[in-house]
């Protein structure tokens, strides 16, 4: 069974040893590791994915080990093994203002073209909580009275709702460093308004249309804790407009039309496992068409 083990917590010397440690002298087959020191913030950040002997020890007792451990070193641990419960899984919506691309996650969860659960809606604004309400779906807003949203008790969320997938549809905020790190290992998806690595930042609509561009376009894929990675691209969906097309006509089927198809594509692509996030890099899932299972 395939085992993801976040660590992050002060910096100092030692950390990774026991983790590594417990995991290898179980029989663990450790496929990746990784380790920052962010000397800014004095913070130590961990990922360890591997294939776990669950057959020989259940995922709950590593956990109970890897929290005992995280209490010695000051390490906030998590374990997460998609497969570890018999259950669909369970994804978070994090919205701002725009309802349609939460809409097209629950409709197709809904229809079942997703085989997940909306476990959780989070906005930074109440714009979406009537699109909550009409789901019988939890709504909570953690933003305050300008938007600036609380990101502990964001975190605090994904974890009381035990979420296995955080979708950031069209969330109008860029996530900590930390908060990344904490759901690392392909657990953040993000649909983007614009067509990477072409066209980032906040308007990525009126830098194309300046270049008098006829192709538009948005972009899901995986977060990952360093901006400007690159290469964690799951989907991309595009539209082509006529020339003379007005900014306000490709702003309607971009948002209306396009940019709810790009992130329900990608989320049942990682849903179905049809790609994976390995050492920061999109690679193809075993449910993969063409891939044997």
């Amino acid at each position: 069974m395939q085992v993801t083990i976040t660590a992050v917590g002060p910096d100092h010397r030692g950390l990774a040893d026991p983790i590594v440690h417990d995991v290898t002298q179980a029989g663990a087959n450790i496929h990746e590791i990784q380790m920052y020191d962010r000397d800014t913030e004095q913070l130590f950040a961990m990922i360890l994915r591997m294939e776990w002997p669950h057959d020989l020890q259940p995922v709950a007792e590593l956990r109970d080990r890897m929290t005992s451990i995280g209490t010695q070193k000051g390490l906030t641990i998590r374990v997460w093994a998609r497969d570890e419960k018999h259950r669909l899984p369970r994804l978070g919506l994090c919205t701002t203002y725009r309802p349609e691309t939460s809409l097209a996650i629950l409709r197709d969860v809904r229809d079942g073209r997703l085989k997940a659960e909306v476990a959780v809606m989070i906005g930074n604004r109440d714009s979406c909580r009537g699109v909550a309400e009409q789901f019988g779906v939890d709504f909570h807003n953690i933003g305050d009275a300008r938007g600036n949203p609380d990101n502990s008790r964001m975190v605090e969320l994904f974890d009381e709702y035990d979420l296995d997938y955080v979708i950031l549809a069209r969330y109008m905020r860029i996530l900590p460093p930390r908060a990344c790190w904490e759901f690392a290992g392909g657990r953040i998806i993000n649909l983007h308004h614009g067509l990477l690595p072409s066209f980032p930042g906040f308007r990525p609509y009126h830098d194309a249309y300046s270049h008098r561009m006829l192709t538009y376009g948005a972009t899901c894929h995986f977060i990952v804790p360093e901006l400007d990675a690159g290469n964690q691209i799951i989907h991309q969906s595009t539209f082509t407009v006529s020339p003379g097309t007005s900014l306000d006509e490709v702003l309607v089927i971009g948002e209306t039309d396009n940019e709810p198809r790009c992130l329900s594509e990608g989320v049942r692509r990682v849903i179905d496992r049809e790609v994976e996030l390995h050492f920061h890099r999109v690679v193809r899932g075993p449910g993969a068409p063409g891939r044997s299972h």
